[in-house]
């Protein structure tokens, strides 16, 4: 079975439900690294940074990253086609995105996490945090203004880049603010939010408290 280190409403969330929709069983181990220096230390017996989500494939090897783990999936269940295939068109797009949203936007919860780790004066981090909310905020703009989506971003067929959009834009800055930078991706992730086959599953790990959109 395949094993996940990973927390409620964190980055192994896309994983999760991208496992759920296609039926893999697969394990949980609860991880807040970011409050919990015990639930770190258990991740770094797989992933010597400590940071979730840490995926263990039952050959014991380890994948890290979100994005390469989502893309390794979809890959592994092409029946599913939860992403374009090697000579679908859509291919070069999608590996785009994936990495943007990884390397430009997600890459920053490390430092929203614990504004320390770049910087000496506690003073100073809000407005790092405020800096770091507008970056994100432009970045899902540029993304949305060079999209041109179907029902979903790469067309008419839900793919992992959707599920991975939609948990991330659910960090700070919000949803709100998600929604006036990427009025075109704000229609998709209400979709992917209310589907039918994820209701379950977004109530156990990414559940719809009040004010969540804030």
């Amino acid at each position: 079975m395949l094993k996940i280190f990973g927390a409620v409403g964190s980055g192994s969330v896309p994983i999760e439900a991208m496992l759920t929709l296609l039926g893999v069983p697969y394990e949980v181990i609860e991880a807040v690294t970011w409050e919990d220096e015990a639930a770190r230390e258990r991740v770094e017996t797989a992933n010597p940074l400590g940071q979730v989500p840490t995926l263990v494939l039952p050959s014991g090897e380890v994948i890290t990253e979100s994005a390469a783990i989502l893309i390794y999936l979809a890959d592994l269940h092409p029946q599913a086609r939860l992403a374009p295939g090697l000579n679908d068109p859509n291919r070069a797009q999608y590996l785009r995105w994936m990495t943007y949203v990884s390397a430009a936007i997600y890459a920053f919860a490390w430092i929203k996490d614990d504004p320390m780790r770049i910087t000496a004066s506690d003073k100073l981090a809000p407005e790092i945090i405020d800096r770091i909310h507008d970056r994100i905020a432009d970045c899902w703009h540029m993304m949305d203004d060079q999209i041109t989506p179907g029902r979903y971003i790469l067309g008419d067929e839900l793919s992992v880049l959707d599920l991975y959009v939609t948990v991330i834009s659910r960090f700070a800055p919000w949803r709100s603010r998600f929604y006036k930078s990427a009025p075109k991706m704000a229609e998709i992730v209400r979709q992917v939010d209310t589907d039918p086959r994820l209701n379950e599953f977004w109530a156990k790990r990414f559940p719809f408290d009040e004010g969540w959109e804030r």
